[in-house]
């Protein structure tokens, strides 16, 4: 009956794009509306306001040469007051992010050693979020926050670092070993010392 009479209900959280006879009319907020089809007025999309997530998974090489996969995580949503460009200006946002996220990333992590990467995963994601920030609010959108949520180097790299950390450790335990042998000694003979001096 909505249909006919041209009723239309927005749900929360999103905004609907009004258009008449094909021209941008319009940004409906939620609630009850009236579109006389008959005006040439209808509804052109949706859009939704809620905060998206978008896992972007980015393979780069660092200063040292070794492969890395960088995850970046990047949460995002569509301003209200700008749907009309959100909507009208791209088509397909998720794919306008990724390009910018592998931009920044192939830009600094090559830059960096490994064990940079690891410690400075706060300045990339830094990095990230102000390049999208000044991208994305052309285009209507606001980014929320960007994480880098896991950095993996390649498994034969990973497996070299494990090795290198537990040789380091067995060193470590040896030195610790060796230490209190040395101190063991040192306290039995004192004290053979003191028995015999006490014997005479």
């Amino acid at each position: 009956m909505g249909g006919v009479l041209g009723l239309i209900q927005i749900d929360q959280s999103t905004v609907a794009i009004k258009e008449t006879f094909g021209k941008f009319d319009a940004i409906l907020q939620p609630g009850c509306h009236c579109l006389p089809w008959c005006l040439g007025q209808q509804i052109a999309g949706y859009l939704s306001l809620r905060v998206q997530q978008l896992d972007v998974r980015c393979e780069t090489k660092t200063k040292d040469n070794v492969f890395v996969n960088v995850v970046a995580s990047v949460q995002y949503r569509a301003l209200a007051d700008k749907a009309s460009d959100a909507f009208y200006r791209l088509s397909n946002t998720r794919e306008q992010i990724q390009s910018y996220v592998f931009d920044v990333i192939r830009a600094s992590v090559p830059k960096m050693n490994l064990d940079d990467v690891f410690e400075q995963k706060n300045e990339i994601a830094r990095a990230v979020e102000d390049e999208l920030e000044k991208a994305m609010s052309a285009y209507g959108y606001e980014i929320v926050q960007t994480l880098i949520v896991d950095i993996e180097p390649d498994e034969h790299v990973k497996r070299a670092m494990n090795e290198i950390n537990a040789a380091a450790r067995m060193r470590l335990a040896a030195t610790e070993k060796a230490e209190a042998e040395k101190i063991l000694q040192i306290k039995r003979a004192e004290g053979e010392a003191e028995s015999k001096y006490l014997a005479g």
